[in-house]
């Protein structure tokens, strides 16, 4: 098979993939080697200076002896088979960024013959870039669940970020759809990795070894099983704090298969999506834990309002919060307030008091902050009840008004009434 014919194959098969975007790497540069991982900037898609960045994102092959019931690259699904040899890689990939379409490499892989044959040919593909090439660009790369940890180590030590993907939230759903692997084999080589980079970290040998500087990801599949919102977030909140992941990403479910123990669904559940990424946010960024957003009595996120106006709704006794006054923690828990603009609030607050005018130009989404602050001891002049009802009907109407318009239907204030077109025409004006 030619070359090209398995790109187009080991491209499109790795589409299903979504944790492949990085913050950069800290690992060294060789002298007189070609690319560079470094923190300056290697993303998936937009770096922190606004620049998009790509990475070439492929698997090593697509021929798997795994039949997990979610996947397209199943043992009994009849597709178009492809295996790259790890040369091929490492030439794909020179190519690929001397023609400057890239600046690094994604590189995953179905399991071929068993899980250390598969990362054997990883490592192999690899330590060419690296040792022959001279590569410093950024690679991320998979772990493949139940390989020995010695093929762990030698892999870590050539790349900037590794991942192994959990896949399903629960081990029962891993039982029912991917019952030829276990969560050991997924959860003990995380946690090997984890340690292997806090001992990285801590070491002060000058010539310690680069092990995973960029951290480790994982992925999760969103609406293929039963699994709340709630185990999901709670799953998350564990792995950032035991394992110190750098990022949990979450693919909504897309149905390529058939079979009676998957969903049936007309789309893909991307807001559902959409709302445990913004969850996630707060988890490691605005210090909620999971069980503040989420609880048994509400185990989803609400389709509408996102998790923090959410949450800010159903704790409206800890509101309103006084602007000059409140420390920064308390100011991030303010719908509409994030990160940048509570350090701004922090810092402009030295030097005067702050108004609503002040907050709009520190970059404060007044639109929903306004219902749940004071300045100098007021409320902002529009918002004249501070009671659940007012506030979520307006921030209802605010999150449908950004929605596009065929999904809702604006209530008319003459489906019942017949007025005459006098009455029309002084509503219009304001003066009825």
């Amino acid at each position: 098979m030619e070359i090209m014919d398995k790109l187009k194959i080991l491209a499109d098969s790795a589409k299903y993939d979504a944790s492949c975007s990085s913050s950069g790497s800290s690992r060294r540069n060789k002298n007189d080697g070609i690319g560079n991982g470094n923190v300056s900037g290697i993303c998936h898609s937009w770096g922190a200076d606004g620049r998009c960045i790509s990475l070439l994102k492929i698997l090593l092959t697509n021929c798997c002896i795994y039949d997990c019931k979610y996947c397209i690259n199943r043992l009994t699904n009849s597709v178009k088979r492809a295996t790259f040899t790890p040369r091929e890689v490492a030439d794909l990939t020179i190519n690929f960024y001397k023609r400057n379409y890239i600046e690094g490499l994604f590189l995953s892989s179905a399991v071929i013959k068993s899980p250390d044959y598969t990362m054997e040919l990883l490592i192999q593909s690899i330590s060419i870039l690296r040792n022959e090439y001279n590569f410093n660009g950024y690679i991320h790369c998979k772990t493949i669940p139940g390989c020995s940890k010695e093929l762990i180590d030698k892999l870590g030590k050539l790349v900037d970020r590794m991942s192994i993907n959990i896949e399903l939230p629960s081990n029962n759903s891993l039982k029912l759809l991917a019952p030829q692997k276990e969560k050991t084999g997924i959860l003990n080589p995380m946690s090997y990795v984890a340690n292997g980079i806090r001992k990285n970290k801590s070491d002060t040998n000058k010539f310690k070894s680069d092990f995973v500087p960029a951290g480790q990801t994982t992925q999760l599949i969103v609406g293929a099983t039963p699994e709340s919102d709630l185990k999901i977030l709670k799953l998350s909140e564990g792995l950032y704090k035991k394992l110190s992941l750098k990022r949990v990403y979450y693919s909504a479910y897309v149905s390529v298969n058939n079979d009676k123990n998957l969903p049936t669904l007309e789309s893909p559940p991307l807001l559902r999506e959409n709302r445990l990424y913004q969850a996630d946010w707060l988890l490691r960024f605005y210090g909620f834990e999971a069980d503040e957003l989420l609880d048994e009595a509400h185990p989803n996120f609400n389709h509408i309002l996102d998790p923090k106006c959410d949450w800010a709704l159903r704790n409206l006794h800890k509101f309103p919060i006084e602007i000059n006054t409140a420390d920064y923690f308390t100011l991030l828990r303010i719908p509409g307030i994030g990160v940048i603009s509570a350090k701004k609030i922090i810092s402009a607050r030295r030097s005067f008091l702050l108004d609503f005018e002040a907050l709009k130009k520190l970059g404060v989404v007044l639109k929903r902050a306004k219902y749940f602050i004071t300045c100098k001891g007021k409320y902002f002049d529009k918002v004249y009840k501070f009671n659940e009802s007012f506030i979520e009907t307006n921030l209802i109407y605010q999150e449908r008004s950004t929605l596009p318009q065929t999904q809702f239907k604006q209530l008319s204030l003459f489906d019942k009434l017949q007025p005459t077109k006098e009455d029309k025409i002084k509503c219009l004006t304001g003066s009825l």
